[in-house]
């Protein structure tokens, strides 16, 4: 018996896949609801694009250096008192935090200082000012999670403002004995007061999280737990002359030993 022959274009078609005519012939058609959807989605995005503003961004170091209560600020109005708490102490000084050109200016300015500085956030949109200070060496950009590039003992005083509100404990325990190692005489360090301030998650650094605003009590337990003590004798000088002036820190003020 004869076996009849099986059209083969018509076993492709009853395979399942479209054939070459098939998909020509073929036309789609989004449905009318999705069509919809798409428009009013384009007219949001338009009106969210004109209500936006120039859409500048600002950068990490101008969020935080412009933040209220900002502990960098405060540094500049605790100068005078650390100068007499300090007094020879103050001969090489390290400040660590955003605008840190600005300190550095200012102590350099006297004329009897020296200091450096280190921007832990980006040194992008300075002024000529700061652009010369960087070039010269007196300030540059570091990342403190990590050792600082300087050697043991290099300053008498080292001041940190800004910056240790933004680590997690574990880069706490790097951070802080690294900040003790090049100081002699001290380290003063200037932390936001959650009494005063408040985090704000806008103000994102590139260390990815908002500032954790820790309490007095908190700190005092952490510098036991790492080995550093009260500094008595400047934080006393300190505490003196500020007294003199009703001079009323918005940020809490540390002063170790180191």
């Amino acid at each position: 018996m004869s076996r009849r022959s099986v059209n083969p274009s018509r076993r492709v078609s009853d395979g399942g896949l479209p054939s070459v005519g098939g998909l020509f012939h073929h036309k789609s058609r989004s449905p009318p609801v999705l069509t919809i959807a798409l428009v009013v989605l384009g007219v949001i995005l338009l009106i969210a694009y004109f209500n936006s503003g120039s859409g500048v961004t600002v950068t990490s170091r101008e969020a935080v250096s412009r933040s209220e209560g900002s502990c960098t600020s405060e540094v500049m109005r605790a100068l005078p008192y650390l100068k007499k708490a300090y007094g020879t102490a103050m001969q090489k000084v390290l400040h660590v935090g955003p605008d840190s050109c600005t300190v550095v200016s200012n102590l350099l300015k006297e004329g009897k200082v020296e200091a450096w500085g280190v921007e832990p956030y980006d040194l992008e949109d300075t002024d000529s000012s700061c652009k010369s200070l960087v070039r010269k060496g007196f300030v540059r950009m570091s990342d403190i999670k990590f050792p600082l590039p300087y050697r043991s003992d290099s300053f008498n005083l080292v001041v940190v403002s800004d910056a240790l509100d933004y680590l997690t404990p574990r880069y706490l325990n790097k951070t802080l004995p690294d900040l003790a190692r090049v100081s002699t005489d001290g380290l003063v360090i200037f932390a936001g007061n959650p009494g005063q301030q408040k985090p704000k998650v806008s103000e994102l650094p590139k260390f990815g999280r908002p500032a954790k605003l820790r309490s007095s009590s908190w700190w005092t337990r952490y510098f036991v737990q790492t080995g550093l003590t009260e500094n008595e004798g400047p934080l006393k000088k300190f505490e003196e002359a500020t007294s003199k002036n009703e001079y009323k820190p918005d940020c809490q003020i540390f002063h170790l030993s180191t």
